[in-house]
């Protein structure tokens, strides 16, 4: 019997994360949603605000044997800037802020790890700035923000933003494509 892992990652706006780990084998649930913040209510105009102090996420369930925790991480640290704080491109806010809710010891302890490493010898020119903390409640985005690229694509954001980081995940992670 395979065995099924939970991680729940922001990376900027969570319509960005749901494009991307839609289409990743071993994954079998993407839903966007909140985490972090001090309202047990929150809506999407109440986060946006920043006065939530919720992030935007997607919680996934994953197959390990498929892909493993880390390779999710390592797609995470490419489709999104890891260093700068608060902010992914012109989405500014601290609902965009990159984090890492581990739900597990494990988890925290791994993504701790590889930060470490990328920041040794990835890519980047400034230190990653994510953050790495235990699981919160998970809350559940609006029905119109779950996979909101596959309905939206003549959007401008979805062609300018999203798209992009789509067709970075073909060309570097093809391996993992379903």
């Amino acid at each position: 019997m395979k065995s099924i892992e939970t991680a729940v990652l922001g990376g900027g706006c969570f319509w960005c994360l749901d494009a991307v780990f839609v289409r990743l084998r071993g994954l079998d649930t993407v839903f966007p949603g909140y985490m972090g913040g001090v309202s047990d209510k929150p809506t999407y105009e109440a986060v946006c605000s920043g006065l939530t102090e919720h992030i935007e996420v997607v919680r996934v369930t994953f197959t390990p044997e498929l892909i493993s925790f880390t390779d999710l991480l390592r797609i995470f640290f490419t489709i999104h800037d890891p260093t700068t704080y608060d902010r992914q491109g012109a989405d500014v806010g601290s609902q965009y802020r990159s984090v890492i809710f581990g739900t597990s010891e494990d988890q925290v302890r791994s993504a701790k790890e590889l930060i470490i490493d990328l920041d040794l010898d990835g890519p980047w020119d400034t230190p990653i700035v994510t953050e790495v903390r235990a699981a919160e409640t998970f809350y559940p985005a609006e029905k119109y923000h779950h996979q909101y690229f596959e309905s939206n694509r003549s959007q401008p954001y979805c062609q300018y933003v999203i798209d992009p980081k789509v067709t970075k995940l073909r060309n570097s992670w093809g391996k993992f494509l379903k």
